[in-house]
């Protein structure tokens, strides 16, 4: 019996503490291929005032009343076809990727993963993790470059849960990691592999990274710089001097200028003036999803080929690989320091 056992009343509660937990935190996904899942999904996802910056006053009757009855339809079908026996790709890797992060630290830290929109919940795997014992947390947003977006809304989330929680852990977030070397090192391996192992030989590789308003960027936000510092270290650590780069944004929404080039209309204008050879390779994305599996390596394919070329590759993302699980590990025992 410890000092603390002998100095509780015996009508008190048990207490679990001293335990060491790291949370990983991706985007979302829908629970299942289907319009309805798709729905309540994306009411989360889209109304969040970081995700959408326009007044609610304006924004959720065009959300409730247009986007709501249209978009779930087009995208339950768009995931439909990247969805696998075992889930959607995103949640599939994200759990494989907490458990080998689980394997590497080893029982010191309690491993776990968590969805900023939809399931599981930040909120569900905080609460589990305390009730755990885990007193220290280190949350993981798993985007390597910075956005309020994506990384504060995180922040934002966790804070909320915070503010019902008598007794809180201590936090730690994990910082964008955009231009950390082991990240680059690890980014740099998985492309160079994977352009050695094609049957073609690729004339230009785009790098494309999730597209933001452009007025993110006006108001002072980080991720366009982030990405750009991304893009060229990779590209003088890659060392392919007869391999042309190029970065593009993906995933357009809605009427606003969001950054440019734009991925989709560079793969047309590349195919239309002449390159036949070409591959895509996503490297903002920690984990491949529906923006890489659907948007780029099915319609950025056909738009390719349709446009004119011939070979088109979509270079898969760290993902569990080798390269992405020693990269994750040194960052996180760098992160984890002096707790475990």
């Amino acid at each position: 019996m410890t000092w603390q056992d002998q100095q509780l009343p015996a009508q008190h509660p048990p207490v679990r503490s001293g335990k060491v937990g790291l949370l990983l935190v991706n985007l979302g996904t829908p629970d299942a291929p289907e319009p309805g899942a798709v729905k309540r999904y994306l009411k989360q996802f889209l109304s969040d005032r970081r995700v959408v910056e326009i007044p609610p006053i304006a924004w959720q009757p065009i959300l409730r009343g247009i986007i709501l009855n249209t978009r779930p339809k087009k995208s339950a079908h768009a995931y439909a076809q990247v969805w696998s026996d075992e889930g959607s790709p995103l949640a599939v890797i994200t759990r494989k990727q907490a458990e080998g992060l689980q394997q590497l630290l080893g029982e010191g830290v309690e491993v776990d993963w968590a969805m900023r929109y939809g399931f599981p919940s930040i909120e569900a795997l905080l609460k589990i993790m305390h009730g755990n014992g885990c007193d220290r947390i280190l949350v993981a947003p798993l985007y390597p470059q910075y956005s309020s977006a994506t990384t504060a809304t995180v922040v934002d989330e966790v804070g909320r849960v915070l503010a019902d929680m008598r007794w809180q852990p201590a936090l730690r977030y994990l910082p964008p990691y955009h231009d950390d070397p082991a990240y680059i090192d690890a980014l740099a391996k998985n492309i160079g592999s994977q352009l050695d192992g094609l049957s073609f030989e690729p004339e230009v590789l785009l790098l494309s990274f999730h597209g933001m308003p452009q007025r993110t960027l006006e108001l002072g936000d980080p991720y366009h710089c982030h990405c750009q510092k991304t893009a060229r270290l990779l590209e003088e650590l890659l060392g392919r001097s007869g391999l042309r780069i190029e970065t593009t944004f993906q995933s357009r929404f809605g009427r606003a200028k969001w950054l440019e080039p734009a991925t989709d209309t560079t793969l047309i204008a590349e195919a239309e003036r002449g390159t036949r050879r070409l591959a895509v390779a996503t490297p903002g994305f920690s984990a491949d999803c529906l923006e890489t599996l659907e948007e780029i390596a099915i319609q950025g394919k056909e738009q390719f080929c349709e446009a004119g070329g011939t070979d088109f590759a979509a270079l898969a993302c760290l993902n569990d690989s080798d390269p992405g699980m020693q990269m994750l590990e040194q960052i996180m025992r760098r992160e984890l320091a002096g707790w475990i």
